[in-house]
């Protein structure tokens, strides 16, 4: 029997109640498969961890997690510290230091959930964003002079390398490739971003003929926005910057019905390393200890856990299941305008997987 070594890292806020449901939800499906099981080991770093050491996670913490088959991350952000510490200091010192440079978020209507677009149905939208989650504007390239002064001066650099974007680039070429249309839109801002940007198309150019099968088109990230919402059905694959990205992917997640249900999957693809998977929601102070999360964007976040483990059969049955839970508005939480409790819809998810 297979044995998959998970790292759990709840961090701040909801994680600390929607990574448990996840552990629920993958030990029913190791239950059920009888052909692998999982091994959970689990850090309490994040906001709680600084309070008592003066740092989010310990300064040897990837030497902990480089072991790991994956990581299964909850969330970054305390209102206590500040926000360029938390994310610093624990999600992108994990990203940055195992070189998951391809962050990719599905996002799609799924059953049950009333999405905001009138005229858009469940094919019409039905999207993958990848995201250059290495470089960019989050380089973390920079500094600032003379603080306190009149003549205080800050500056972050977005950093662009050929070789970052060429890799990207493939990345996002091949997963449209495998996608039944074949379609890949080019985010970029090159009209005003003269350099880094230009260079970014350059590249596109120059990858896309590595795929003659694959049709592409470029759109400025501003228009993208308005593509986004006026002509969904125009879209299947995007690639974009680490910023322009971050931004168009929680658009997406708004417009599929809620930023509780989307995934993530911070991929090393060379497999050198581990890669983490996270919903995108945040930590929910607002919301933190009520049992009211939504704990979807973490299932269907083990979902793309589980397909790069090469459990595909396994990860089918899980979105199948979550899939029949959201089609059931008695088990919507309250962001999807619902009163069910994060335990309820666990537990109905695991009962379904059994």
């Amino acid at each position: 029997m297979k044995t998959y070594k998970i790292a759990c890292i709840p961090g701040d806020g909801i994680g600390k109640e929607v990574i448990p449901a996840g552990e629920l939800v993958l030990e029913a499906l190791a239950n059920k498969s009888k052909s692998f099981q999982f091994t959970f080991s689990h850090f309490g770093w994040g906001g709680d961890w600084y309070r008592e050491h003066g740092e989010m996670m310990p300064a040897d913490g990837l030497d902990a997690l480089r072991p790991m088959d994956a990581i299964l991350f909850g969330s970054a952000g305390d209102p206590d510290i500040p926000d360029h510490i938390t994310l610093w200091g624990l999600r992108l010192k994990i990203c940055q230091g195992f070189d998951q440079y391809a962050n990719v978020r599905p996002t799609r209507i799924l059953p049950g959930i009333d999405a905001p677009l009138k005229r858009c149905t469940p094919k019409d939208l039905d999207w993958v964003i990848v995201r250059e989650n290495s470089e960019g504007e989050y380089a973390g390239v920079g500094g600032r002079a003379h603080q306190g002064h009149p003549i205080e001066v800050a500056t972050d650099v977005s950093m662009m390398t050929r070789a970052g974007v060429e890799r990207i680039m493939r990345y996002a070429f091949k997963l449209a490739q495998s996608r039944p249309r074949k379609l890949l839109t080019v985010v970029t801002k090159s009209n005003a971003q003269r350099h880094a940007m230009v260079m970014w198309d350059e590249i596109a150019v120059q990858i896309s003929k590595e795929f003659p099968d694959v049709k592409w088109d470029k759109e400025l990230v501003d228009a993208a926005t308005a593509r986004m919402v006026n002509r969904p059905a125009t879209l299947d694959t995007l690639v974009a910057t680490n910023l322009h990205a971050d931004i168009l992917s929680d658009l997406a997640a708004a417009l599929a019905g809620s930023l509780g249900i989307a995934p993530t999957g911070n991929i090393d693809p060379e497999r050198r390393y581990p890669s983490m998977f996270e919903p995108i929601h945040g930590s929910a102070f607002d919301i933190m200890g009520k049992g009211l999360a939504n704990p979807v964007g973490t299932f269907w976040s083990c979902v793309m856990l589980l397909e790069h483990l090469g459990e595909k059969e396994t990860a089918n049955a899980l979105m199948a299941a979550i899939e029949k839970v959201t089609a059931n508005p008695v088990l919507h939480t309250g962001d999807l305008g619902g009163k069910a409790t994060t335990d309820q819809v666990t537990q109905a998810v695991c009962a379904e997987l059994s």
